[in-house]
């Protein structure tokens, strides 16, 4: 067992970070206390726990039973190191040369069953994410393992003090704690419970969650943010069809809607209701192409190549996207992210430029590797069955028929998805990725990294890995975007995995809903809604 060695003088506690918690989104009205807000999340969650999860619609219905050590701060639109905000940590800092992060934790905290939150929550949850060999708890599946792995120790000295000890400095790993996937657990409920039920410190309390129907929240009379939450509660309704999303927004029956539609459906709710107001925000998520690095003929480059080329990225802007997407490459595109590849050279990626050029091009590759009129490439298309990524899916098999590949459409639940994902058990598949934060760290090991969970398409390239961990541990914001550059200009040569765009996504609300706080580069930092309040 590492000891705990003091880090900081007596008078360096008062040097520790410090900000005000949770500030109330903007308004000149005075907040109203009650009320039940109805809203309808993108998909059933597959279960409870974010650390288990890859999809935002886990972090949508968790993130208000939760909190995190910090946390992106709800009413700055634009998510940067610099507006993370305390949650269960009062303070921080950067201690020995960043390569210790302390943290003084919140001493009026509970647990929703009535236990104290301590530094022991905090060494229990992250010594499981990262599956330390003493950790007290295993998830099952682990796909932000990657995240931790420079983290050499978590000691909790006391009860309200932790550590994180690095191998190497880490700058993105408070960023990474801030995200809406990074919650604490308690560490005395087992974690199976965590399927379909929540214990945590968050300004609502679990009241009932019927799987696959609706998840139904209390005000928490005990949260620590005194005077919040200002709801009585939350109703997560489960409706897969987006004509009766639209509907039921459009009569009232939900307050808020919009998770998963694209321009049109927003456009179209309003039309039908005129009062909604229509929100639109980066989403963060980037529609990709999984090509299966370990199945033949997809284990040949140029069939690869030829899929990405047949890929008109200005047909999938005005299709599927209909206007609202930027494009760019494995990292969030410039100007709602800040490591994206410069705009001229996202010019020159496969699929940006003539079509009628490239789709050529593309029977060309497939010719020299033996595909032809006579012999046509056929394959299965995956994608889950969600209207946004069908789509996306529909408009592919009709590109990828232009070259001559035919690929037949297949949609997969969503608690399927994503372990056939991890096991690559698929041919071709139209993916939506997010990771939840705009940083290289949680982006490339998640989905790049050899071994990852998330690496859905089994690419792995041990000089990407080690350019992985170089720029993770440089603290010059200049010479890490350069080598965050390089490492994105490889990704797109070798179509590790090929991104259409990054999309937008949209909402509609009806006026009486006030303090929804929208991110203009994340939809997974901003679920707490404890700043929520009904003018009604």
């Amino acid at each position: 067992m590492v000891r705990f060695r003091p880090l900081w003088p007596l008078a360096a506690v008062t040097a520790l970070i410090a900000v005000p918690l949770l500030p109330l989104a903007a308004t000149s009205q005075t907040p109203k206390y009650g009320g039940v807000l109805v809203t309808s999340p993108l998909s059933a969650a597959p279960s409870l726990s974010p650390h288990e999860e890859s999809t935002v619609a886990v972090v949508q219905q968790a993130s208000p039973c939760f909190n995190n050590l910090v946390y992106y701060d709800p009413a700055k639109k634009q998510e940067s190191v610099d507006t993370i905000i305390p949650e269960l940590a009062e303070k921080w800092s950067w201690q020995d040369g960043n390569r210790n992060l302390v943290f003084l934790l919140r001493r009026d905290v509970k647990w929703h069953d009535g236990k104290p939150f301590t530094s022991a929550d905090v060494k229990y949850t992250f010594d499981m994410v990262r599956a330390a060999p003493d950790a007290k708890g295993r998830l099952k599946v682990n796909p932000r393992k990657l995240w931790y792995e420079n983290i050499e120790a978590i000691e909790a000295p006391d009860p309200y003090t932790v550590v994180f000890r690095l191998k190497k400095p880490q700058p993105a790993l408070l960023p990474m704690l801030a995200s809406g996937y990074s919650p604490i657990y308690p560490a005395h409920v087992p974690l199976a419970d965590f399927k379909n039920k929540c214990v945590g410190t968050g300004p609502f309390k679990l009241k009932e969650n019927k799987p696959g129907e609706y998840i139904e929240y209390v005000k928490n009379p005990d949260y620590f943010v005194k005077g919040r939450p200002y709801l009585d509660g939350l109703k997560f309704v489960i409706i897969r069809d987006r004509s009766t999303q639209i509907a039921a927004v459009q009569s009232g029956q939900l307050d808020v809607a919009g998770s998963g539609w694209n321009r049109t459906n927003a456009e179209d709710a309003k039309k039908g209701a005129p009062k909604l107001v229509l929100m639109e925000a980066d989403s963060n998520v980037n529609d990709n192409v999984l090509i299966n690095f370990k199945k033949a003929p997809f284990t040949d480059r140029r069939v690869r190549q030829a899929i990405n080329l047949a890929l008109d990225r200005k047909g999938y802007l005005v299709g599927p996207r209909q206007g609202a997407a930027t494009f760019g490459g494995a990292l969030l595109p410039r100007p709602a992210g800040v490591w994206g590849l410069p705009t001229a050279e996202v010019a020159k990626l496969p699929g940006m430029g003539d079509p009628a050029k490239q789709k050529a091009e593309a029977r060309k590759l497939l010719a020299e590797a033996g595909f032809g009129p006579s012999n046509p490439l056929k394959f299965t298309l995956s994608t889950r069955a969600l209207s946004i990524y069908v789509d996306t899916a529909s408009w592919m098999v009709d590109q990828l028929q232009q070259v001559g590949i035919e690929a037949t459409l297949e949609q997969i639940e969503t608690g399927v998805w994503h372990p056939k994902m991890t096991r690559l058990e698929y041919q071709v598949a139209l993916n939506l990725t997010g990771v939840g934060i705009d940083d290289p760290d949680a982006q490339l090991f998640e989905n790049y990294r050899c071994g990852s969970q998330r690496n859905f398409s089994g690419y792995c390239s041990e000089e990407i890995d080690r350019l992985m961990v170089e720029q993770s541990q440089t603290l010059d914001r200049a010479k890490r975007l350069a080598l965050v550059n390089e490492i994105d200009r490889k990704l797109q040569a070798d179509g590790a995995r090929p991104i259409l765009g990054w999309g937008k996504q949209h909402w509609v609300a009806w006026p009486h809903v006030k303090g929804w706080a929208l991110h203009e580069n994340s939809i997974y930092n901003v679920s707490r809604r404890q700043d929520v309040w009904l003018d009604k």
